[in-house]
């Protein structure tokens, strides 16, 4: 398979293999809901998929367990660890796609001073949850997962203050 027809989902599940070391679609979808979901969300089906696909391109064998569930474990070839390690070297930018419900329903007229108290008290909340999880493990985690993590938690103080911001407005 050309790397270069390889989406963003597709590295995310080579990337949880990567760090499992051996996965079912099963444990990939776990892991991404445990770990990666606040910045990437990815539908399970989509999970399933995406093994499925990364199988037949050669980029992960597979083995079935034998008797019980007969689960499918998974793990990185050598095409995969390359096509991941390339991806990982890679700087090329790729502008964010911002997808927030609340910001289309203000373009869309709905009344800012029935949305920002709810979108302050969730993003509070939100950001409240990664700053415990910072002084709870933050020495825990690698270089990269502590930057995710100082992302989400820069990303809530400006959401935080976004809808401060719009709720003034209406003052």
């Amino acid at each position: 398979m050309d790397v270069a027809r390889l989406t963003t989902p597709s590295f995310l599940v080579l990337g949880i293999i990567d760090k499992l070391g051996e996965a079912s679609p099963y444990d990939v979808k776990v892991e991404a809901a445990r770990t990666v979901a606040p910045f990437w969300s990815m539908p399970h089906a989509q999970v399933y998929a995406q093994c499925d696909r990364l199988v037949e391109a050669g980029l992960l064998s597979e083995v079935r367990q034998s008797g019980g569930r007969n689960r499918r474990l998974m793990r990185l070839t050598e095409a995969g660890r390359k096509a991941l390690a390339d991806w990982l070297a890679d700087p090329a930018f790729v502008p964010v796609e911002a997808r927030e419900r609340g910001i289309l329903k203000l373009w869309f007229g709905a009344r800012p001073e029935v949305l920002a108290p709810v979108q302050l008290t969730e993003h509070h909340r939100t950001l409240a949850g990664y700053e415990e999880l910072a002084e709870g493990v933050g020495e825990l985690l690698t270089r990269g997962q502590r930057e995710a993590l100082e992302f989400g938690i820069r990303y809530e103080r400006m959401m935080v203050d976004f809808w401060q911001w719009v709720e003034r407005r209406g003052e």
